[in-house]
């Protein structure tokens, strides 16, 4: 029996083993008697390659402080302290890259819970930001103090609203999508060295596909002391779906398939279940975890036909006073990237629409180190060019003297 045909298992929090979902099923409509309400599910598996899971989730009421959404809970009203979802991609052999996945999904449940009541958007956003961060420092102290986990860590992308404002902060290559109408487009934008060349004109697309590097991403929790989180934000309308995935299903499911089961299955758990079927039968080659979320209720607008076509990616820049609120330790200090191999190539989300590229599988390579996401390395270009003219020149003189 394959992995991905062995029984579900219900998880009150993250989880990762083979399967394990958290949900929570309105019987009536979400919106009747709530401003805002959300219907949401998350599933994790370990995929058909993987011997174990190193993803994990999270799915948090943040106004009663309550981790996990049981079936038997029906919906969820959206609270003054709003709803927390997030998906962690964990990396580093063994058991390190679980560990660092778990650790990064409680610390950051624990940082937006511990916290008081937000007094805006502001300061919700920048309460995000941080707890990302330090669930990155957690990771890094962690993998120094234990040499077996040296090196490990961990993507994490992590959402949060209060009204109708919803913040995704990224750091890594998962990724988070919101589907209006029938429209899909990603919210955030892949961190890996695929995607920065393409966006400095020194990489297309139809290059990207074959590209040698384009298993490798610029920024993961735990692996440097600092990163760099990527805010963005969504002005949602009645109707929007929010789905946060690894990229063991972005990697493996097209866009359009994405689009086409969003669309065709309004239930979140349906949903969450036939794209991970889907990344299954494409192969599996990692593990899937996917949060697939429904938006409505009386304080969402209903979308016009220019909200479909004015959805896109948009960070969010927050104002001075909301960035020194943050922790101390984050004062005067200089964000660094680390460069973390993956398996796929990533596709630029910067444009309005998601791209189409086919998923391409690749194959880990040695760390690099002290890249940053402000300039594509193009030294990186010319030592490939030298390394590949190299070896013409060297099998151009066997052959010529053979």
């Amino acid at each position: 029996m394959s992995d991905h045909d062995k029984p579900e298992t219900e998880a009150s929090a993250a989880g990762n083993a083979p399967h394990a979902s958290a949900t929570t099923r309105p019987e009536t409509d979400p919106a009747e008697g709530f401003p805002l309400a959300i219907h949401v599910c998350g599933r994790t598996d370990v995929g058909q390659i993987r011997e174990h899971n190193e993803d994990n989730f999270v799915i948090a009421d943040l106004s009663r402080k309550l981790r996990g959404l049981a079936e038997e809970e029906g919906r969820q009203r959206i609270g003054e302290r709003g709803t927390l979802l997030g998906v962690c991609d964990g990396m580093g052999g063994a058991a390190a890259g679980e560990v660092a996945s778990q650790l990064a999904v409680d610390v950051v449940f624990e940082n937006m819970t511990d916290a008081g009541l937000p007094a805006d958007r502001n300061e919700l956003a920048a309460r995000l930001v941080e707890s990302i961060e330090t669930a990155g420092r957690k990771i890094f102290n962690a993998a120094r103090a234990d040499r077996t986990r040296r090196g490990m860590g961990t993507t994490a992308t992590v959402a949060t609203l209060l009204d109708n404002h919803l913040f995704l902060g990224q750091v890594g290559d998962s990724r988070g999508y919101i589907l209006r109408k029938d429209r899909l487009v990603q919210a955030t934008r892949d961190q890996s060295l695929v995607n920065q060349l393409i966006e400095a004109g020194q990489l297309t697309e139809e290059e990207a596909e074959t590209f040698e590097h384009n298993n490798i991403i610029l920024q993961a929790l735990g692996t440097a002391e600092t990163v760099q989180v990527d805010l963005t934000y969504v002005e949602l309308k009645r109707g929007d779906t929010l789905m946060l995935c690894s990229d063991g299903l972005s990697g493996m499911v097209r866009n359009d398939e994405i689009r086409e089961v969003l669309l065709s299955l309004s239930d979140p758990e349906e949903a969450c279940a036939e794209l991970i079927e889907r990344a299954n039968r494409a192969g599996g080659h990692d593990n899937i975890t996917v949060v697939v979320a429904k938006f409505d209720g009386e304080s969402l607008p209903e979308p016009t036909d220019e909200d479909v076509a004015e959805l896109k990616y948009r960070k969010y820049e927050l104002p001075e006073a909301a960035v020194e609120s943050l922790a101390p330790s984050r004062a005067g200090s200089e964000p660094r990237s680390s460069i973390r191999p993956k398996g796929y190539v990533a596709s630029e989300s910067g444009s309005d629409d998601v791209d189409d590229l086919t998923p391409h599988l690749g194959t880990e390579r040695e760390t690099l180190t002290g890249a940053t996401p402000a300039k594509a390395p193009a030294w990186l270009l010319a030592s490939m060019f030298m390394t590949s003219a190299g070896i013409i020149l060297a099998a151009g003189y066997y052959i010529l003297t053979g």
